[in-house]
């Protein structure tokens, strides 16, 4: 192990995790400690880390030879690939510790733990020696307490009961969420026990949260859904796409799946609306009303900076579709559409008209799952149009939401590799 006299969890979280040989495996996601009866700190059994598949896994301390600002290296590049899974005594320190309420063990006095800084001892294992703490104080207008740093014996509520009883804050949290992808904090918020998955949820502003619900097995969607409020349910369903909302929506029952489109505004639940009336293995049901829609008359130009649009997703930023107006879907008559590529080609003054390919097929959107494959493998697409029977175009289908269907439906809680998993050591 690498001589290193404290180190504190924030500053492990992301870091990249390398064999003895450079070799990359993955991220870590979090520390795992064992809980104690007693006032002695808890000690480290191993990391979380995120294999570039976004599975879990448990890595032992005593694999781990050393620890930098800037990775972590194993004694191994072989790892258990058993998904990882919290046992009883253990807690996570970044996802259970992190923004927990205690109190001083002398006088009482009421804080939150801000981080845990865990050190090595003489047998090589790793303790939570140490934590960074902050006095919680009440009333408006007063100051922020100064954050300490206290040896672990001099803080108390910090067991696994405390731990599932108290009401705990999420601040800590959220921060490490900030350099983290939607997909990635929804693996996290899946470890955490349900009482902090909810309490990270209620902590989340709309667009994030609705970000991360899409990202979840289906279950996992449906549970938070189900613990939100009816008016923030509604709220975070507007702020999903409308595929995806859809897609959530039609594995509620008919009477709560009403009721949230009632409560949902009428601009925003028009289009969930019409994705419901199709089955979801069907061009309908795969498609998104909110392609890139653009008039004959447009620029190359502005084709090309509605395309630059950051909040754009990969797929849906490789094709604009032409339509005469409304540019809404369902659009007006649908004239064909121009490939980011020519774009590129084409002199930034010239009209989006002169470029239309109005060879490709569309889509009807009755069409079937294996119908959409075969379509997107016959033209090389990563994204396609779906017209209705009067030439109105009403959506597009993009590869990821057809390979989403295609894979199985577990496929978010094991990554990329067989159900098949070793034991964990």
């Amino acid at each position: 192990m690498a001589a290193v006299n404290r180190v504190f969890a924030a500053q492990l979280s992301g870091l990249p995790v390398f064999g003895p040989d450079g070799e990359s495996i993955g991220r870590v996601r979090d520390l795992v400690a064992g809980l104690r009866l007693d006032a002695q700190p808890p000690r480290i059994l191993g990391l979380v880390v995120e294999l570039s598949t976004r599975r879990r896994v448990f890595v032992p301390m005593l694999r781990v030879t050393g620890i930098e600002p800037t990775a972590v290296t194993l004694a191994t590049g072989s790892v258990n690939m058993r998904q990882f899974v919290q046992r009883p005594n253990e807690v996570l320190v970044l996802g259970q510790l992190l923004d927990a309420h205690a109190a001083l063990t002398a006088s009482g006095t009421r804080i939150t733990v801000v981080d845990a800084g865990m050190e090595p001892t003489r047998t090589r294992d790793w303790v939570l020696a140490k934590l960074a703490i902050r006095e919680r104080r009440g009333g408006l207008g007063r100051r922020r307490a100064a954050m300490q740093v206290l040896p672990w014996s001099e803080v108390s509520g910090l067991g696994l009961a405390d731990l599932g009883a108290q009401p705990q804050g999420a601040g800590q949290l959220l921060m490490l969420f900030d350099t983290m992808r939607p997909a990635d904090i929804a693996a996290t918020v899946r470890d955490l026990p349900l009482k902090r998955r909810h309490e990270v949820a209620d902590a989340m502003d709309d667009e994030r949260l609705a970000d991360v619900i899409e990202e979840l097995p289906d279950d996992d969607q449906k549970e938070l859904l189900a613990y939100l409020a009816e008016e923030r349910a509604a709220d975070v369903l507007e702020a999903m796409n409308p595929d995806d909302a859809a897609d959530l929506l039609a594995e509620l029952a008919p009477a709560d799946q009403s009721r949230l489109l009632e409560l949902m505004e009428p601009e925003e639940s028009a289009p969930v609306k019409r994705l419901l009336e199709y089955s979801s293995d069907t061009a309908g049901g795969l498609m998104t009303p909110e392609p890139v829609v653009l008039t004959p008359d447009t620029t190359i130009a502005e084709a090309l900076a509605h395309i630059r649009n950051p909040e754009l997703p990969p797929a849906l930023a490789s094709m604009v579709f032409v339509c005469r107006p409304p540019t809404a879907t369902p659009t007006g008559r649908y004239v064909g559409v121009v490939h980011f590529q020519r774009l590129l080609r084409e002199p930034p003054a010239e009209l989006v008209a002169s470029a239309v390919d109005t060879g490709l097929p569309p889509l009807k959107p009755g069409a079937s799952l294996a119908e959409v494959t075969r379509y997107f493998a016959a033209y090389n697409l990563t994204c396609g149009p779906v017209i209705d029977t009067e030439d109105h175009l009403i959506g597009a289908v993009t590869v990821d939401d057809v390979l989403d269907h295609l894979l199985p439906e577990d496929w978010r809680e094991t990554g990329l590799h067989d159900s098949m998993e070793e034991h964990r050591a």
